[in-house]
Protein backbone atom coordinates (compact mmCIF):
# COMPACT_ATOMS: atom_id res chain seq x y z
CA UNK A 1 0.00 0.00 0.00
CA UNK A 2 1.28 3.50 -0.88
CA UNK A 3 2.50 5.71 1.95
CA UNK A 4 0.14 8.34 3.43
CA UNK A 5 1.82 11.34 1.75
CA UNK A 6 1.67 9.79 -1.73
CA UNK A 7 -1.95 8.74 -1.27
CA UNK A 8 -2.96 12.16 -0.01
CA UNK A 9 -1.06 13.91 -2.80
CA UNK A 10 -2.74 11.70 -5.40
CA UNK A 11 -6.18 12.38 -3.95
CA UNK A 12 -5.65 16.16 -3.92
CA UNK A 13 -4.16 16.19 -7.41
CA UNK A 14 -7.15 14.28 -8.78
CA UNK A 15 -9.58 16.61 -6.98
CA UNK A 16 -7.88 19.82 -8.10
CA UNK A 17 -7.03 18.66 -11.61
CA UNK A 18 -3.41 19.84 -11.45
CA UNK A 19 -0.22 19.09 -9.50
CA UNK A 20 0.06 20.38 -5.96
CA UNK A 21 2.34 23.43 -5.57
CA UNK A 22 3.48 22.24 -2.11
CA UNK A 23 4.97 19.09 -0.70
CA UNK A 24 3.01 16.83 1.65
CA UNK A 25 4.69 15.35 4.72
CA UNK A 26 2.49 12.87 6.57
CA UNK A 27 2.30 11.47 10.10
CA UNK A 28 3.94 8.20 9.02
CA UNK A 29 7.12 10.02 7.97
CA UNK A 30 6.39 9.80 4.25
CA UNK A 31 6.77 12.76 1.89
CA UNK A 32 5.65 13.54 -1.65
CA UNK A 33 5.47 16.53 -3.97
CA UNK A 34 7.72 19.01 -5.78
CA UNK A 35 11.28 19.20 -4.36
CA UNK A 36 12.23 22.51 -2.80
CA UNK A 37 8.64 23.66 -2.30
CA UNK A 38 7.26 24.51 1.15
CA UNK A 39 5.92 21.44 2.94
CA UNK A 40 2.36 21.05 4.21
CA UNK A 41 2.86 18.84 7.25
CA UNK A 42 -0.06 16.63 8.35
CA UNK A 43 1.12 15.59 11.80
CA UNK A 44 -1.89 13.42 12.69
CA UNK A 45 -4.62 11.70 10.74
CA UNK A 46 -7.04 13.39 13.14
CA UNK A 47 -6.71 16.45 10.87
CA UNK A 48 -8.30 14.44 8.05
CA UNK A 49 -11.19 13.47 10.31
CA UNK A 50 -11.77 17.14 11.06
CA UNK A 51 -11.98 17.80 7.34
CA UNK A 52 -14.40 14.93 6.77
CA UNK A 53 -16.75 16.02 9.54
CA UNK A 54 -16.46 19.74 8.74
CA UNK A 55 -15.55 20.08 5.04
CA UNK A 56 -13.88 23.25 3.85
CA UNK A 57 -12.12 26.09 5.59
CA UNK A 58 -13.29 25.51 9.15
CA UNK A 59 -12.15 21.88 9.17
CA UNK A 60 -8.72 22.89 7.89
CA UNK A 61 -8.54 25.74 10.41
CA UNK A 62 -9.29 23.40 13.30
CA UNK A 63 -6.45 21.14 12.23
CA UNK A 64 -4.10 24.13 12.04
CA UNK A 65 -5.08 25.55 15.43
CA UNK A 66 -4.75 22.11 17.04
CA UNK A 67 -1.23 21.76 15.63
CA UNK A 68 -2.19 18.78 13.46
CA UNK A 69 -1.44 20.72 10.27
CA UNK A 70 1.61 22.93 9.84
CA UNK A 71 3.83 24.49 7.19
CA UNK A 72 7.58 24.02 6.96
CA UNK A 73 9.41 26.53 4.83
CA UNK A 74 8.19 29.94 3.71
CA UNK A 75 4.69 30.41 5.17
CA UNK A 76 3.79 33.19 2.72
CA UNK A 77 4.90 31.13 -0.27
CA UNK A 78 2.88 28.14 0.91
CA UNK A 79 -0.25 30.17 1.63
CA UNK A 80 0.08 32.08 -1.63
CA UNK A 81 0.34 28.86 -3.64
CA UNK A 82 -2.64 27.24 -1.92
CA UNK A 83 -4.75 30.41 -2.04
CA UNK A 84 -4.05 30.86 -5.74
CA UNK A 85 -5.66 27.49 -6.43
CA UNK A 86 -8.79 28.53 -4.58
CA UNK A 87 -8.94 32.04 -6.08
CA UNK A 88 -8.66 30.59 -9.60
CA UNK A 89 -11.67 28.39 -8.90
CA UNK A 90 -13.77 31.19 -7.47
CA UNK A 91 -16.62 30.74 -5.02
CA UNK A 92 -17.14 27.07 -5.85
CA UNK A 93 -13.82 26.22 -4.19
CA UNK A 94 -15.16 27.26 -0.80
CA UNK A 95 -17.20 24.09 -0.64
CA UNK A 96 -15.02 21.92 -2.86
CA UNK A 97 -14.51 19.19 -0.25
CA UNK A 98 -18.16 18.32 0.28
CA UNK A 99 -19.01 14.67 -0.40
CA UNK A 100 -22.35 15.40 -2.05
CA UNK A 101 -21.15 17.66 -4.87
CA UNK A 102 -19.99 15.40 -7.72
CA UNK A 103 -18.35 12.00 -8.36
CA UNK A 104 -14.83 13.42 -8.19
CA UNK A 105 -15.50 14.96 -4.80
CA UNK A 106 -17.17 11.79 -3.53
CA UNK A 107 -14.13 9.78 -4.60
CA UNK A 108 -11.87 12.21 -2.75
CA UNK A 109 -13.99 11.96 0.40
CA UNK A 110 -13.95 8.17 0.24
CA UNK A 111 -10.16 8.08 -0.10
CA UNK A 112 -9.80 10.61 2.72
CA UNK A 113 -12.03 8.49 4.95
CA UNK A 114 -9.79 5.47 4.35
CA UNK A 115 -6.74 7.48 5.40
CA UNK A 116 -8.49 9.09 8.38
CA UNK A 117 -9.76 5.89 9.93
CA UNK A 118 -13.14 5.08 11.52
CA UNK A 119 -13.20 7.51 14.43
CA UNK A 120 -15.74 10.08 15.71
CA UNK A 121 -15.22 13.80 14.98
CA UNK A 122 -12.60 15.46 17.22
CA UNK A 123 -13.77 18.26 19.50
CA UNK A 124 -13.00 21.77 18.21
CA UNK A 125 -9.91 23.45 19.71
CA UNK A 126 -10.54 25.41 22.89
CA UNK A 127 -9.65 28.68 21.11
CA UNK A 128 -12.76 28.49 18.92
CA UNK A 129 -15.58 30.89 19.73
CA UNK A 130 -18.69 28.95 20.76
CA UNK A 131 -20.70 28.34 17.62
CA UNK A 132 -24.08 28.84 19.31
CA UNK A 133 -23.80 32.46 20.28
CA UNK A 134 -26.48 33.99 22.41
CA UNK A 135 -29.03 36.40 20.95
CA UNK A 136 -29.39 38.20 17.61
CA UNK A 137 -26.40 39.65 15.81
CA UNK A 138 -24.83 42.83 17.23
CA UNK A 139 -26.82 43.26 20.41
CA UNK A 140 -24.84 44.98 23.15
CA UNK A 141 -24.36 41.70 25.03
CA UNK A 142 -23.26 39.70 21.99
CA UNK A 143 -20.91 42.43 20.76
CA UNK A 144 -19.26 42.59 24.19
CA UNK A 145 -18.74 38.81 24.15
CA UNK A 146 -17.22 38.99 20.66
CA UNK A 147 -14.89 41.84 21.58
CA UNK A 148 -13.80 40.04 24.74
CA UNK A 149 -12.98 36.91 22.71
CA UNK A 150 -10.77 38.93 20.41
CA UNK A 151 -9.06 41.41 22.71
CA UNK A 152 -9.10 39.97 26.23
CA UNK A 153 -6.37 37.40 25.57
CA UNK A 154 -3.63 39.16 27.51
CA UNK A 155 -2.00 42.53 26.97
CA UNK A 156 1.44 40.89 27.14
CA UNK A 157 0.61 38.95 23.98
CA UNK A 158 -0.44 42.08 22.10
CA UNK A 159 2.70 43.92 23.23
CA UNK A 160 4.80 41.21 21.57
CA UNK A 161 2.84 41.37 18.32
CA UNK A 162 2.09 45.09 18.00
CA UNK A 163 5.28 46.46 19.49
CA UNK A 164 5.64 49.54 21.73
CA UNK A 165 3.08 51.60 19.79
CA UNK A 166 0.24 49.23 20.81
CA UNK A 167 -1.71 50.31 17.75
CA UNK A 168 -3.84 47.54 16.29
CA UNK A 169 -4.62 48.99 12.89
CA UNK A 170 -2.84 49.79 9.64
CA UNK A 171 0.31 51.89 9.96
CA UNK A 172 1.24 54.68 7.53
CA UNK A 173 4.58 53.98 5.85
CA UNK A 174 5.88 57.24 4.38
CA UNK A 175 9.69 57.12 4.38
CA UNK A 176 10.63 53.71 5.67
CA UNK A 177 11.46 53.71 9.34
CA UNK A 178 10.25 51.37 12.05
CA UNK A 179 6.76 50.08 12.75
CA UNK A 180 6.58 52.52 15.66
CA UNK A 181 7.46 55.42 13.34
CA UNK A 182 4.77 54.36 10.87
CA UNK A 183 2.13 54.00 13.58
CA UNK A 184 2.98 57.43 14.99
CA UNK A 185 2.67 58.87 11.48
CA UNK A 186 -0.74 57.23 11.08
CA UNK A 187 -2.03 58.68 14.35
CA UNK A 188 -0.70 62.10 13.37
CA UNK A 189 -2.34 61.86 9.95
CA UNK A 190 -5.68 61.17 11.61
CA UNK A 191 -5.27 64.14 13.94
CA UNK A 192 -4.43 66.44 11.02
CA UNK A 193 -7.37 65.24 8.97
CA UNK A 194 -9.62 65.98 11.94
CA UNK A 195 -7.97 69.42 12.27
CA UNK A 196 -7.62 68.95 16.03
CA UNK A 197 -6.58 71.92 18.11
CA UNK A 198 -6.20 72.84 21.76
CA UNK A 199 -9.39 72.17 23.73
CA UNK A 200 -11.27 70.27 21.01
CA UNK A 201 -13.42 67.40 22.27
CA UNK A 202 -12.53 64.14 20.50
CA UNK A 203 -14.48 60.89 20.81
CA UNK A 204 -12.28 57.89 19.98
CA UNK A 205 -14.64 54.99 19.22
CA UNK A 206 -12.99 51.65 19.83
CA UNK A 207 -10.01 53.28 21.53
CA UNK A 208 -7.99 50.09 21.95
CA UNK A 209 -5.01 50.48 24.26
CA UNK A 210 -5.24 54.27 24.21
CA UNK A 211 -2.63 55.20 21.59
CA UNK A 212 -4.83 57.54 19.55
CA UNK A 213 -6.27 59.20 22.66
CA UNK A 214 -2.81 59.81 24.11
CA UNK A 215 -1.40 61.16 20.84
CA UNK A 216 -4.31 63.55 20.29
CA UNK A 217 -4.12 64.87 23.86
CA UNK A 218 -0.34 65.11 24.10
CA UNK A 219 0.45 66.48 20.63
CA UNK A 220 -2.69 68.51 19.86
CA UNK A 221 -4.15 69.43 23.26
CA UNK A 222 -7.44 67.65 22.60
CA UNK A 223 -9.81 66.58 25.37
CA UNK A 224 -10.40 62.92 24.55
CA UNK A 225 -13.02 60.39 25.52
CA UNK A 226 -12.07 56.86 24.49
CA UNK A 227 -14.59 54.02 24.57
CA UNK A 228 -13.97 50.28 24.33
CA UNK A 229 -15.86 47.11 25.23
CA UNK A 230 -12.67 45.38 26.38
CA UNK A 231 -11.95 45.60 30.10
CA UNK A 232 -8.32 44.57 29.55
CA UNK A 233 -7.80 47.28 26.95
CA UNK A 234 -9.37 49.90 29.20
CA UNK A 235 -7.19 49.00 32.19
CA UNK A 236 -4.06 49.13 30.05
CA UNK A 237 -5.06 52.43 28.42
CA UNK A 238 -5.81 54.09 31.77
CA UNK A 239 -2.41 53.06 33.08
CA UNK A 240 -0.71 54.56 30.01
CA UNK A 241 -2.73 57.78 30.32
CA UNK A 242 -1.69 58.13 33.98
CA UNK A 243 1.96 57.50 33.14
CA UNK A 244 1.79 60.24 30.48
CA UNK A 245 0.28 62.67 33.00
CA UNK A 246 -2.82 63.12 30.83
CA UNK A 247 -5.64 62.14 33.22
CA UNK A 248 -6.99 65.69 33.02
CA UNK A 249 -7.29 65.39 29.24
CA UNK A 250 -8.13 61.73 28.56
CA UNK A 251 -10.99 59.61 29.90
CA UNK A 252 -11.15 55.90 29.02
CA UNK A 253 -14.52 54.21 29.42
CA UNK A 254 -15.75 50.62 29.10
CA UNK A 255 -18.81 51.65 27.15
CA UNK A 256 -20.70 50.80 23.98
CA UNK A 257 -20.60 53.66 21.48
CA UNK A 258 -24.40 53.43 21.34
CA UNK A 259 -24.53 54.49 24.99
CA UNK A 260 -22.43 57.66 24.68
CA UNK A 261 -24.70 60.56 25.62
CA UNK A 262 -22.37 63.48 26.33
CA UNK A 263 -22.04 65.05 22.88
CA UNK A 264 -21.63 67.14 20.92
CA UNK A 265 -17.99 66.45 20.05
CA UNK A 266 -15.79 68.48 17.75
CA UNK A 267 -14.42 65.33 16.12
CA UNK A 268 -14.74 61.54 16.15
CA UNK A 269 -12.11 58.97 15.26
CA UNK A 270 -13.12 55.39 14.55
CA UNK A 271 -10.00 53.41 13.67
CA UNK A 272 -10.42 49.71 12.95
CA UNK A 273 -13.66 49.49 14.90
CA UNK A 274 -16.41 49.67 12.28
CA UNK A 275 -15.64 46.12 11.05
CA UNK A 276 -17.28 44.93 14.29
CA UNK A 277 -20.51 46.88 13.70
CA UNK A 278 -22.12 44.55 11.14
CA UNK A 279 -24.36 45.30 8.18
CA UNK A 280 -27.56 45.15 10.23
CA UNK A 281 -26.30 47.92 12.53
CA UNK A 282 -24.20 50.07 10.24
CA UNK A 283 -26.82 52.73 9.54
CA UNK A 284 -27.45 52.95 13.28
CA UNK A 285 -23.70 53.37 13.81
CA UNK A 286 -23.62 56.18 11.24
CA UNK A 287 -26.69 57.86 12.77
CA UNK A 288 -25.25 57.69 16.29
CA UNK A 289 -21.92 59.21 15.29
CA UNK A 290 -23.68 61.93 13.29
CA UNK A 291 -25.77 62.82 16.35
CA UNK A 292 -22.67 62.98 18.56
CA UNK A 293 -20.92 65.54 16.33
CA UNK A 294 -21.52 69.26 16.40
CA UNK A 295 -22.36 70.94 13.05
CA UNK A 296 -19.10 71.24 11.16
CA UNK A 297 -17.60 68.38 13.19
CA UNK A 298 -15.47 65.80 11.42
CA UNK A 299 -15.47 61.99 11.42
CA UNK A 300 -12.43 59.92 10.45
CA UNK A 301 -13.60 56.36 9.72
CA UNK A 302 -10.67 53.97 9.16
CA UNK A 303 -12.11 50.62 8.01
CA UNK A 304 -11.19 47.40 6.20
CA UNK A 305 -13.29 46.79 3.08
CA UNK A 306 -13.93 43.79 0.87
CA UNK A 307 -14.39 43.72 -2.86
CA UNK A 308 -18.04 43.84 -4.03
CA UNK A 309 -19.66 40.50 -4.84
CA UNK A 310 -21.52 39.94 -8.09
CA UNK A 311 -24.35 38.63 -5.94
CA UNK A 312 -24.24 40.47 -2.63
CA UNK A 313 -26.83 38.10 -1.17
CA UNK A 314 -24.27 35.29 -1.54
CA UNK A 315 -21.69 36.98 0.69
CA UNK A 316 -20.65 34.89 3.71
CA UNK A 317 -18.36 35.78 6.58
CA UNK A 318 -15.06 33.90 6.46
CA UNK A 319 -15.46 30.79 8.66
CA UNK A 320 -11.97 30.78 10.14
CA UNK A 321 -12.04 34.47 11.03
CA UNK A 322 -15.57 34.23 12.42
CA UNK A 323 -14.72 31.25 14.64
CA UNK A 324 -11.27 32.24 15.83
CA UNK A 325 -10.47 35.90 15.19
CA UNK A 326 -13.35 38.38 14.79
CA UNK A 327 -16.60 36.69 15.85
CA UNK A 328 -19.56 38.34 14.09
CA UNK A 329 -17.25 40.72 12.22
CA UNK A 330 -18.31 41.74 8.73
CA UNK A 331 -16.62 43.55 5.88
CA UNK A 332 -18.50 45.79 3.47
CA UNK A 333 -17.49 47.29 0.12
CA UNK A 334 -16.26 50.87 0.27
CA UNK A 335 -19.19 52.11 -1.80
CA UNK A 336 -21.75 50.72 0.62
CA UNK A 337 -20.00 52.30 3.60
CA UNK A 338 -19.89 55.67 1.88
CA UNK A 339 -23.55 55.38 0.95
CA UNK A 340 -24.67 54.65 4.50
CA UNK A 341 -22.62 57.52 5.90
CA UNK A 342 -24.21 59.84 3.36
CA UNK A 343 -27.67 58.52 4.16
CA UNK A 344 -27.05 59.43 7.79
CA UNK A 345 -26.35 63.02 6.73
CA UNK A 346 -22.56 63.10 6.44
CA UNK A 347 -20.76 64.75 3.55
CA UNK A 348 -17.80 62.63 2.44
CA UNK A 349 -14.81 64.93 1.92
CA UNK A 350 -11.95 62.55 1.25
CA UNK A 351 -11.12 58.86 0.82
CA UNK A 352 -7.54 57.61 1.14
CA UNK A 353 -6.68 54.02 0.24
CA UNK A 354 -4.07 52.39 2.49
CA UNK A 355 -4.20 48.82 1.19
CA UNK A 356 -0.47 48.39 0.60
CA UNK A 357 0.27 49.97 3.98
CA UNK A 358 -1.71 47.26 5.77
CA UNK A 359 0.15 44.47 3.99
CA UNK A 360 3.44 45.94 5.24
CA UNK A 361 2.02 46.31 8.75
CA UNK A 362 0.81 42.72 8.91
CA UNK A 363 4.14 41.34 7.75
CA UNK A 364 5.83 43.27 10.54
CA UNK A 365 3.36 41.90 13.10
CA UNK A 366 4.01 38.35 11.87
CA UNK A 367 7.76 38.96 12.20
CA UNK A 368 7.23 40.23 15.76
CA UNK A 369 5.18 37.15 16.65
CA UNK A 370 7.70 34.74 15.18
CA UNK A 371 10.60 36.50 16.93
CA UNK A 372 8.78 36.15 20.28
CA UNK A 373 7.14 32.78 19.62
CA UNK A 374 7.97 30.97 22.86
CA UNK A 375 6.94 33.95 25.00
CA UNK A 376 3.74 34.47 22.97
CA UNK A 377 2.75 30.84 23.43
CA UNK A 378 3.41 31.12 27.16
CA UNK A 379 1.32 34.30 27.37
CA UNK A 380 -1.72 32.74 25.68
CA UNK A 381 -1.71 29.20 24.28
CA UNK A 382 -0.10 27.38 21.35
CA UNK A 383 -3.44 27.40 19.55
CA UNK A 384 -3.99 31.13 20.01
CA UNK A 385 -0.51 31.94 18.73
CA UNK A 386 -1.13 29.70 15.71
CA UNK A 387 -4.44 31.47 15.03
CA UNK A 388 -2.71 34.83 14.90
CA UNK A 389 0.20 33.66 12.77
CA UNK A 390 -2.12 32.19 10.15
CA UNK A 391 -4.62 35.05 10.28
CA UNK A 392 -2.05 37.82 9.90
CA UNK A 393 0.01 36.10 7.20
CA UNK A 394 -3.06 35.21 5.14
CA UNK A 395 -4.44 38.73 5.59
CA UNK A 396 -1.18 40.27 4.37
CA UNK A 397 -1.50 38.25 1.16
CA UNK A 398 -5.16 39.24 0.77
CA UNK A 399 -4.22 42.92 0.94
CA UNK A 400 -1.34 42.41 -1.49
CA UNK A 401 -3.61 40.67 -4.00
CA UNK A 402 -6.38 43.29 -3.62
CA UNK A 403 -8.87 40.79 -2.19
CA UNK A 404 -9.48 43.23 0.65
CA UNK A 405 -8.53 46.87 1.23
CA UNK A 406 -8.51 49.49 3.95
CA UNK A 407 -9.65 53.08 3.61
CA UNK A 408 -9.75 56.29 5.61
CA UNK A 409 -12.99 58.17 4.99
CA UNK A 410 -13.04 61.78 6.16
CA UNK A 411 -16.60 63.00 6.53
CA UNK A 412 -18.22 66.07 8.03
CA UNK A 413 -21.56 66.87 9.60
CA UNK A 414 -22.69 69.92 7.61
CA UNK A 415 -24.15 72.97 9.33
CA UNK A 416 -27.86 73.68 9.06
CA UNK A 417 -27.03 75.91 6.10
CA UNK A 418 -25.19 73.04 4.43
CA UNK A 419 -21.66 74.33 4.96
CA UNK A 420 -18.78 71.99 5.76
CA UNK A 421 -16.53 74.59 7.40
CA UNK A 422 -13.67 72.95 5.56
CA UNK A 423 -11.24 74.49 3.07
CA UNK A 424 -11.86 73.81 -0.60
CA UNK A 425 -8.43 72.17 -0.76
CA UNK A 426 -9.10 69.49 1.83
CA UNK A 427 -5.77 67.71 1.47
CA UNK A 428 -3.66 70.46 2.99
CA UNK A 429 -3.06 68.09 5.93
CA UNK A 430 -0.63 66.07 3.82
CA UNK A 431 1.82 68.97 3.59
CA UNK A 432 2.18 69.80 7.28
CA UNK A 433 2.57 68.14 10.64
CA UNK A 434 2.26 69.10 14.27
CA UNK A 435 -0.40 70.65 16.42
Amino acid sequence: MADAASRLTALLTELLGEPLPVRIRAWDGSEAGPPGAPALVVRHRRALRRLLWKPGELGLARGWVAGEIDVEGNLYEALDSIAALLWERGADAKEAIHPLRDPKVRAFAKGLAQLAGPYPPPAPPAEEMHRRRIGPLHTRRRDKEAISHHYDVGNDFYEMVLGPSMVYSCAYWEDGGTLEDAQRDKLDLVCRKLALKEGDRLLDVGCGWGSMAIHAAREYGALVTGVTLSTEQAAYARKRVAEEGLTDRVEIRVQDYRDVRDGPYDAISSIGMAEHVGSVRYREYADDLYALLKPGGRLLNHQIARRPEKDEEAYHVDEFIDAYVFPDGELAPLGRTLGLLEEAGFEARDVEVLREHYALTLRQWVANLEANWAAAVAATSPGRARVWRLYMAASALSFEHNKIGVNQILAVRPTDAGHSRMPARSRRWTASAGG
